[in-house]
């Protein structure tokens, strides 16, 4: 197959998720973890390539999220300029991620994806720039950190509906715990490398930024290499608003997905933020530096790395609502824990146990939603869906941040898992129903 894209693509396509390539009817799992489920996905070429070119670009968008973080507080030394750069990070997100969605379903999210990709490794190598000439202030930080939550407006409805694209429905539950899994690793290794390149005499903040901008390169090849299933007409155009109606219909007449996400978005705003005031609780509550900042991110990653695998090994559980509920709860008082710690140890175990319930929680409710919309509705579900999940993230991180500034940072992480602990309590009361044994989700 050629590397260009355009031979097979046209401007406008509607791909199906391709079929499956194991005849063998599955066996279901009743209620037994099986970890030889865990690399199944990895059946399927595209998968391979893909799993690996985004590995390499997490690794290093994760030392440039901590060499942010760390820069912001050196520059500041404010929380809420913390919250700040977080909320004009993901605010583009909030704003234009439905029509992201509307875009996915209608164009080659190939495409789209590229060239996402290919405006994130610019902004990466400027910010390093910046930096590394040393007049870098604060509203640099601010104006590309927008920039990029704009690219990934676009980025992340594409590529949370290509998934299905290369592994089908079959394996679709194993290849997001796959990525989880591939993000969390990600997660230790890239923070870990960011504390100690950050301490390297002649490296620094900006050595970190020019690492992740050329790491976006081997994704790139990645999406250049993958053969994809024949692709269909697309279906009558509509208007955005017209197209997102339909979707929001959608969401509104299923029970179990309109909880799902609503219980997604209050965790996205209230428990999330916990990893925004890390640098705070890092420095101020537990007096460490950047290798201390960067060993309690890298613990949190490889708790949620774990996770992931967890989720991976699960295969057909058919009780996918209860590991989803338990995350909720073990996400809540572990958050409510951290918030609380005053040992370094004690804290990064904390932080990896919150890392695994995250897994859980947020693995599941992305393969159910996948699993409950039809292909033409993917995209502009998985953008309401990454609404929720990321969209609320700037109000959050704000809320967070201006909160932690008059109360503190560990009262604010309470609060906050009380009130995911609530939600998650009024939504299991909710699904009742839907929990006593019987079909799977």
């Amino acid at each position: 197959m050629s590397s260009d894209p355009k031979e097979n693509e046209p401007d406008a396509v509607l791909v199906s998720a391709p079929a499956e390539d194991d005849p063998e009817p599955e066996k279901l799992v009743s209620g037994h973890l099986h970890w030889r489920n865990i690399f199944r996905a990895f059946r399927h070429r595209n998968y391979r390539l893909f799993f690996a070119g985004m590995t390499l670009s997490l690794i290093g968008t994760w030392m440039q999220n901590a060499a942010e973080g760390w820069l912001v507080y050196e520059l500041t030394n404010s929380e809420f300029h913390l919250g700040l750069t977080r909320f004009l990070h993901s605010i583009p997100v909030t704003l234009f991620t439905l029509i992201g969605g509307h875009l996915a379903d209608h164009f080659s999210k190939r495409r789209i994806l590229i060239t996402t990709q290919l405006i994130a490794m610019s902004l990466a190598l400027t910010l390093g720039g910046l930096a590394l000439t040393g007049i870098v202030q604060f509203w640099h930080i601010a104006a590309l950190a927008m920039a990029l939550g704009l690219a990934q407006a676009f980025d992340i409805p594409a590529r949370q509906s290509f998934i299905v694209e290369i592994v089908g429905k079959k394996d679709l539950m194993n290849a997001i715990a796959m990525n989880a899994s591939m993000f969390n690793g990600a997660r230790v290794i890239g923070p870990a490398l960011a504390g100690l390149l950050i301490a390297w005499p002649g490296v620094g903040v900006a050595g970190c930024f020019f690492l992740n901008g050329f790491s976006f390169l081997a994704v790139i090849v990645t999406y250049l290499l993958l053969k994809l299933p024949p692709s269909k007409p697309p279906a009558t155009p509509r208007s955005i608003k017209s197209g997102m109606s339909e979707a929001l219909k959608h969401v509104r007449g299923d029970r179990v997905l309109l909880t799902f996400i609503l219980l997604v978005a209050t965790f996205s705003l209230f428990g999330w933020p916990y990893t925004v005031l890390m640098p705070a609780i890092a420095r101020d509550a537990l007096g460490v530096g950047a290798g201390g900042y960067g060993a309690l991110m890298s613990a949190n990653g490889a708790g949620a790395l774990l996770g992931a695998l967890t989720v991976a090994s699960l295969g057909d559980y058919p009780n996918k609502k209860r590991v989803f509920f338990v995350g909720a709860f073990g996400f809540s008082v572990t958050v409510a824990c951290f918030a609380q710690s005053a040992q370094f140890w004690l804290t990064a175990a904390v932080l990896g146990a919150a890392g695994w319930f995250m897994l859980l929680f947020f693995s599941t409710a992305n393969t159910t939603v996948q699993l409950r919309v039809p292909d033409e509705l993917r995209g502009r579900i998985m953008a309401i869906y990454s609404l929720g999940f990321i969209g609320l993230t700037p109000f959050g991180a704000l809320l967070a941040g201006a909160a932690a500034r008059q109360i503190g940072a560990a009262s604010t992480l309470s609060i906050g898992a009380a009130v995911c602990a609530i939600a998650t309590t009024a939504a299991m009361i909710a699904l009742q129903r839907e929990l006593n044994p019987g079909p799977r989700i």
